[in-house]
């Protein structure tokens, strides 16, 4: 039964906790329990708090039999990426390098969720800063992919995505500066939201300012609803906020796909394409035809090169600032791919970053402009299936490295459109392969709405243990 309590949703838990069938105190100790047998092989969190948690938990079960929770998240285990501030826990940005002194606020995303009852027990595992789109660092190792412990979780918030997979706690928060919500989603089969920029608020900002968003991160759609109406307004310290909102993401779920325009882009240019993902995907998009959205497959209404092109210029200029914030004589500790981001950072000019601004605004336009004809785009979620632990690129068809295995991702940070992903099959190996949702700005019920949508018919089976996994 221990075991089994950690397979429930967030939402099933409330359900339960409701109805007296279950005791916040049993799932938080259930949850501990496994992360003590599970934790040391996948290496998702870095820190685990029990003592706390347990206090929180039953401080919980009181509020539920008093019938007064303070959400349906009350009482539900959460784990915050290493990124993310949390009062009285470290920020190590999965750095050796950064001050390990507890921090004194909760970033806004985690004191949300405090306030509506979820019980913080655990910090999961990133890249150094959330570099690349694997975990691993100098400071933690090598974080596994729960179903086959020889792959990578994906990242940079594969920690969080190993965690969820795993029974770890049910929902999760993760950052995505590029991808690294979207991509451990899409390699450990769970639900993940980058909503549109500023909807949930970031504090303080990050080395990739911007570019970078909090998100849910979760097994069901439903749930990652649940979150986002906890953790989504405006905080006063975000200088992207949106304005406040009466959106309820869990009763836009129900609603019906009203015969979508559905746009579906297989390929973003030209880079290489794992045969299983493109034909999963493809079978996926078929499945939207057969509940009847309307399918069309067109072009990019903007140059994949040129957009890249415009993304490295903001990632490695941004990362270029790490050099100056640490002492020359400890570079030597960062990640090397980090360090060689970070100095080829420099070699940028101002008119290059000027370049990649004017940029990123002419694909904003494109893409605004094509959202006025599709309701939403669906594309694979990654380019490859997940690939081997401890690598930063898998091996492209060529034998060598493939630098160019995550292409559909990091635009809509730079446009700042929310995207998902949701899990759509398993390639012949048994491991998980994301279909990536779209929409036009504010339209964040939109993605998960299509998500719940197709995650209802095609639910997925999760690793009970990742001893199974092969």
């Amino acid at each position: 039964m221990t075991d089994e309590l950690t397979q429930k949703s967030a939402a099933d838990l409330g359900r339960l906790y409701r109805r007296g069938k279950l005791s916040p105190v049993e799932t938080m100790k259930a949850v501990l329990k496994r992360a003590e047998r599970i934790n040391p092989r996948l290496n998702a969190l870095c820190r685990i708090d029990a003592d706390e948690s347990l206090v929180a938990a039953r401080a919980s079960e009181k509020r539920w039999k008093k019938g007064k929770p303070l959400s349906p998240l009350d009482g539900v285990p959460v784990s915050i990426k290493e990124l993310v501030r949390v009062k009285g826990w470290p920020a190590s940005m999965g750095s050796k390098l950064t001050d390990k002194t507890p921090s004194d606020a909760d970033a806004p995303a985690v004191a949300r969720l405090r306030e509506a009852g979820a019980i913080v027990f655990a910090q999961s595992t990133s890249s150094e800063f959330g570099h690349k789109g694997v975990t691993d660092t100098p400071l933690n190792g090598i974080t596994r992919n729960p179903w086959n412990l020889e792959r990578t979780p994906g990242g940079s918030s594969g920690g969080a995505g190993a965690a969820v997979a795993a029974g770890l706690g049910p929902i999760a928060i993760g950052t995505d500066g590029g991808g690294s919500v979207r991509i451990p989603s899409s390699f450990n089969g769970l639900v993940g939201l980058k909503a549109t920029y500023g909807r949930v608020p970031n504090w303080p900002p990050t080395m990739n300012g911007d570019l970078s968003n909090t998100g849910p991160m979760a097994r069901t759609a439903l749930d990652c609803a649940l979150m986002m109406n906890a953790i989504s307004g405006p905080d006063r310290r975000d200088p992207y906020q949106l304005p406040e909102h009466d959106i309820d993401f869990t009763k836009k779920l129900g609603a019906k796909l009203k015969k979508p325009r559905v746009a579906f882009i297989l390929r973003m240019g030209d880079h290489p394409l794992d045969i299983e993902v493109a034909a999963t995907v493809t079978k996926a998009v078929r499945r939207f035809e057969a509940m009847g959205c309307s399918v069309e497959e067109v072009e990019p209404p903007f140059s994949y090169a040129q957009a890249s092109t415009a993304f490295v210029a903001h990632w490695l200029s941004n990362a270029s600032r790490l050099l100056e914030m640490f002492p020359e004589e400890r570079h030597g500790e960062f990640d090397p791919g980090l360090l060689a981001g970070a100095k080829a950072g420099r070699d940028y000019s101002l008119q290059d970053v000027v370049t990649a601004q004017a940029t990123r605004r002419d694909m904003a336009v494109a893409w605004n402009l094509f959202f006025d004809k599709y309701d939403f785009l669906l594309t694979p979620t990654v380019a490859v299936k997940p690939f081997e632990a401890g690598q930063d690129w898998p091996t492209g068809p060529d034998g060598k490295p493939n630098r160019q295995w995550s292409p559909y991702t990091a635009t809509f940070n730079m446009t700042r459109h929310p995207a998902g992903s949701v899990p759509c099959g398993l390639g012949s190996e048994g491991l998980p392969i994301g279909l990536h949702i779209v929409a036009g700005h504010f339209k964040d019920a939109t993605v998960l709405r299509a998500a719940a949508r197709y995650a209802e018919l095609h639910p997925l089976k999760f690793p009970m243990l990742p001893e199974k996994a092969k």
